[in-house]
């Protein structure tokens, strides 16, 4: 008995250190939330999603630009065409004030977001960065022949070697970053060419002879999210026969494999909630939810998971996704079924020893552990104190989380299951 609870002492006190390795996450929105200077900036990062992105890396570095800066950006270009520019200020490297004063050889390409998205041709998703001495530090894009046009201006915070947000005095231009067509309800009409080209035929051409087409393009001002199955998909084992739906089913079914808002991977990486389809209303719930594993998005329906595989378009306010397996919602055919559980071994009965008479032993009381102290709520705010800092970051909040376990309650643990096992 004593044993026992010892071992399960021991284990608490083994999670409690796990969990006492610190858990660190940055949010870009609440680090900027403090200087209305950079309102402008953060409400773009919002509604481009881009905020989520940033929020789901690590080792990266946000150039901010302060509302007057923002101006030659702000509401006199698409939204896509604005998340783009915004995205070559995103660094996928860490450089904080002191790096930038100590490149090597004094100047270094480094890779952005907007690299990432594919819509960079060439080298225009990198940015040049250079050190100008006597204390500048200059930004360009990385395409031959551009100049240097923007200058770093200030350290806004650091969460070494996490995230390190800086100011830059203005954008960061590529060649034709600024003149790219924006996508519209009416382009978006052969959204059944861009499916039949990633190799969702058979999903498109459901689109057209349900109408369903067009629900989606209805949708597309406020934002359209489509997870596409390949037609491999419909050919997989365990996909039901579609000729035995009913229209109502099969509309039903295709609304499921949207959302009617705007939803980037970086979006579905960092949510928490069940999300809402076209096909949610007051009968039923026909939601989905989502987890990660390492840089993938699965999404799970409640009869099984499909994966998020390529990105067909990703245009703000439109991003289409082509997935493994048709999302299958309970509404229409059920939960899986959970797997039986394994039959208990059958052993043969070992006999009795005989019983001899024993001494009455008085009871023993129950060992009782030491409580534990109260747990100290406040926790530090910040970078730790002796992170490598500058002197321009004097302003960090709390944008950071982290959570510790208390060490005293490691050590009360660890003494009542040493106590009971010696």
């Amino acid at each position: 008995m004593a044993a026992s609870r010892a071992f399960s002492l021991l284990a608490l006190a083994l999670s409690l250190l796990a969990v006492a390795s610190t858990v660190s996450g940055h949010n870009i929105t609440q680090i900027l939330s403090d200087t209305p200077d950079y309102s402008s900036f953060n409400s773009y990062l919002s509604q481009t999603k881009l905020d989520d992105e940033i929020n789901s890396r690590t080792t990266i570095t946000v150039l901010v630009l302060n509302n007057a800066a923002m101006s030659s950006l702000a509401g006199k270009h698409p939204l896509s065409v604005v998340k783009n520019a915004l995205s070559l200020l995103v660094l996928l490297d860490y450089y904080d004030p002191l790096k930038l004063h100590q490149l090597s050889k004094g100047t270094t390409l480094t890779t952005t977001l907007y690299q990432t998205t594919g819509h960079a041709p060439g080298n225009l998703g990198f940015v040049n960065v250079t050190d100008l001495k006597g204390g500048k530090v200059g930004f360009g894009s990385a395409a031959p022949g551009s100049k240097l046009d923007s200058s770093y201006t200030k350290s806004v915070k650091q969460i070494p070697y996490n995230i390190s947000v800086l100011e830059i005095n203005a954008p960061i231009i590529a060649p034709g970053i600024l003149t790219a067509p924006a996508p519209s309800s009416g382009g978006l009409s052969n959204i059944t060419g861009l499916l039949e080209k990633a190799g969702c035929k058979t999903f498109a051409g459901l689109l057209v002879s349900s109408g369903v087409l067009k629900t989606y393009v209805s949708t597309v001002e406020k934002g359209l999210t489509v997870f596409a199955p390949s037609d491999e998909a419909f050919k997989a084992k365990g996909v039901p026969d579609l000729t035995k739906l009913t229209q109502a089913e099969v509309v039903s079914l295709l609304e499921y494999h949207a959302l009617a808002e705007y939803k980037p991977k970086g979006s579905l990486k960092t949510n928490k909630d069940a999300i809402s389809t076209l096909a949610t209303n007051g009968a039923g719930k026909y939601d989905l939810t989502t987890s990660t594993s390492g840089d993938e998005v699965i999404l799970h329906t409640g009869v099984g998971p499909s994966r998020l595989a390529d990105t067909v378009v990703d245009e703000t306010p439109v991003v289409i996704f082509t997935v493994d397996n048709v999302l299958l919602p309970t509404e229409l055919f059920g939960k899986s079924p959970s797997p039986a559980p394994a039959p208990e071994p059958v052993s043969a009965p070992t006999p009795s020893p005989a019983k001899s008479p024993s001494p009455v032993e008085a009871p023993t009381p129950t060992a009782a552990s030491p409580p534990a102290p109260p747990v100290d709520e406040s926790s530090p705010e910040g970078a730790p104190s002796d992170s490598p800092t500058s002197s321009e970051d004097s302003n960090a909040k709390n944008a950071a989380f982290h959570v510790e376990a208390p060490p005293a309650l490691l050590f009360t643990a660890l003494v009542a299951a040493t106590s009971l096992l010696l």
